[in-house]
């Protein structure tokens, strides 16, 4: 296993998979009456240059509900690149606690940290992925239908960082993933080209479409996220221009498969790219996707830092 977790990419379908399983049964050990404190003794710093309700707190009550202990940073005590270089927080960091989690803007601090700490470094997000929302979408896609594998998942909107991280699991396995974004919003052509060998031993399809109809058509998943992204503030005026046509609502669900379930990756701009009536509908699991992060960041802070 990786000392960090970065990005989907870098893990194996089998790792992959007993990162789920495991996920699965802390979350059934919980609800049994708690987790063993397996990393008792062990404490997580946080690093978060963007606000966050998900993240924070499943990473903090994941790290108590295996017994450690997790510090949040602020941007203002960090000052992340600025107040203090990447590498000097790394290493600083690396003599003080058992692992880091960080959620910044940039790709590039994340690569850095986990180059320079001697601990492990989890992503919590960045302008290019998002894995540990991935691994709780495929809990959340495994608990309604059992597995990925054959699945058919379909991302409408933005081609963003979560789009990347849920094109990469389903290709690792071997859900068929197809995205339906308007021209100049699609996914970087680096994160397509590095999943397309990945399929060819999956068995998944990938398959890139501009209209949103046309994609739902086979779907079991429908999934989006917010027309404009943390930092991307200024072209909100363009984009809400641009996106009303991807919005996932009563007659776009309607024209998928039966048993249908809609997620997203929260926090959700309502009644523009998600309509209350399919949020609060009978196929939304938006919800229990938000509680999944909660037992697969346990999987993946277990794996890590259990030693």
């Amino acid at each position: 296993m990786h000392k960090d977790f970065l990005d989907i990419i870098d893990y194996s379908p089998e790792e992959l998979q007993a990162l789920l399983d495991l996920a699965i049964r802390l979350k059934a050990e919980y609800f049994a009456g708690g987790n063993e404190p397996v990393l008792k003794g062990k404490t997580l710093a946080m690093i978060f240059q963007k606000p966050s309700l998900r993240t924070r707190v499943s990473f903090e009550m994941g790290m108590e509900h295996l017994g450690g202990h997790a510090m949040y940073l602020s941007p203002d005590e960090i000052g992340l690149g600025k107040r203090e270089s990447v590498a000097d927080v790394a290493r600083v960091l690396s003599g003080m606690v058992q692992g880091i989690e960080a959620r910044v803007f940039s790709h590039q601090h994340v690569l850095e940290l986990a180059h320079w700490a001697s601990i492990p470094v989890i992503n919590g997000l960045s302008d290019y992925s998002h894995p540990c929302q991935a691994m709780a979408d495929a809990l959340t896609i495994t608990e309604e239908f059992g597995t990925l594998k054959g699945v058919n998942v379909t991302y409408v909107g933005d081609g963003n960082n979560v789009a990347v991280s849920l094109m990469q699991i389903c290709a690792k396995l071997g859900a068929n993933f197809t995205i339906a974004n308007p021209e100049g919003y699609s996914m970087p052509e680096q994160a397509i080209e590095t999943v397309r060998p990945i399929t060819a031993e999956s068995g998944a399809k990938l398959t890139f479409l501009a209209d949103p109809h046309e994609a739902v058509k086979a779907a079991q998943v429908i999934y989006t996220d917010t027309w404009t992204s943390m930092g991307q503030e200024a072209e909100t005026a363009k984009r809400e221009l641009v996106f009303p046509p991807y919005q996932v609502n009563a007659q776009l669900v309607s024209e998928a498969q039966d048993d249908v379930i809609v997620l997203h990756c929260l926090p959700a701009h309502r009644n523009h790219e998600l309509t209350d009536e399919v949020a609060d509908g009978s196929h939304s699991r938006i919800f229990a996707e938000a509680h999944n992060r909660l037992h697969a960041q346990k999987a993946i802070l277990y794996t890590l830092l259990k030693g």
